[in-house]
């Protein structure tokens, strides 16, 4: 994982009226009932998928990706999909650019996140981490082989883990080089014949008028701060997933080889396809 990525043109305040006010209130009370509703659900199914089925999830994954749907409805925000399903064994990259893309990605299909082990410890996103079947992993290399044999179990349940090679957000304009490290995990012997994965694509446009960084979240921004400037927003702009062909995992010698190829793919459409 990085230290969070910063600009050094910091993004320009925005005035919320009394009628933005009202619209965080109005939606912030519907998210937040339809958010932890569907988390109180999740955990009570959980009571019992825990104990039957053990790692594997075979009911909850769907609640986790209702709830995400229905975020966006609530928001006003359009998600756009395009490309095909990952069908196979294997995992899903993106770039990143925003809390809400978490919600996005989820809504698209059953994954779950790899994420810094500091967010399991952050208050209401850190509960619906855990309870979603996230993966935390610490920036210490004494514990890389307990986490590369988490990450073998996971996969080999036919987990489709999500993680974002950049290592941290950034401001929805541009895509920063993916670190290699967590590639090496579908390179063990048990994996590296059956992994495939998929390079996504996550492109922000925002609202007509607005900064086109509006839904970025980086460097010292607060996540109330900008969860409250996206319920304010009127007319919301809208989020595009471009799910692009995935690669087998022995097609390349070397994590860093795979790293660049998705990347490669990533920043394409990215650059093509943003506005």
């Amino acid at each position: 994982m990085s230290p969070t990525w910063d600009s050094t043109d910091p993004a320009p305040a925005v005035k919320i009226s009394i009628f933005g006010w009202a619209r965080v209130v109005m939606r912030g009370a519907i998210l937040g009932t339809v958010t932890f509703g569907g988390l109180g659900l999740l955990l009570l199914i959980r009571l019992i998928e825990r104990p039957v089925f053990g790692v594997d999830r075979p009911v909850t994954p769907y609640i986790t990706q209702a709830v995400c749907r229905s975020a966006f409805v609530i928001i006003g925000m359009p998600l756009l999909v395009r490309g095909p399903r990952l069908r196979v064994p294997g995992a899903v990259v993106a770039n990143h650019s925003s809390w809400l893309d978490i919600f996005a990605l989820n809504a698209r299909k059953n994954v779950y996140f790899v994420s810094k082990s500091e967010v399991a410890d952050w208050p209401g996103i850190g509960w619906l981490a855990k309870a979603t079947g996230t993966v935390f992993i610490r920036r210490d290399r004494k514990e890389t082989v307990s986490q590369l044999a988490v990450f073998e179990e996971r996969l080999t349940h036919g987990h489709r883990l999500l993680f974002f090679p950049e290592g941290t957000s950034t401001d929805t304009l541009r895509v920063l080089p993916f670190k290699p490290t967590l590639f090496a995990a579908f390179f063990s012997e048990p994996l590296v014949h059956a992994m495939h994965i998929q390079p996504v694509t996550v492109i922000y446009h925002p609202p007509d008028g607005n900064d086109p960084r509006f839904y970025g979240w980086w460097g010292e921004m607060g996540f109330g701060e900008h969860l409250v400037r996206v319920l304010a927003q009127r007319r919301q702009g809208k989020v595009e997933l471009v799910y692009h062909t995935p690669v087998r995992v022995d097609d390349f010698p070397n994590r860093k080889s795979l790293a660049r190829y998705l990347e490669t793919q990533v920043r394409a459409a990215h650059t093509r396809l943003a506005e």
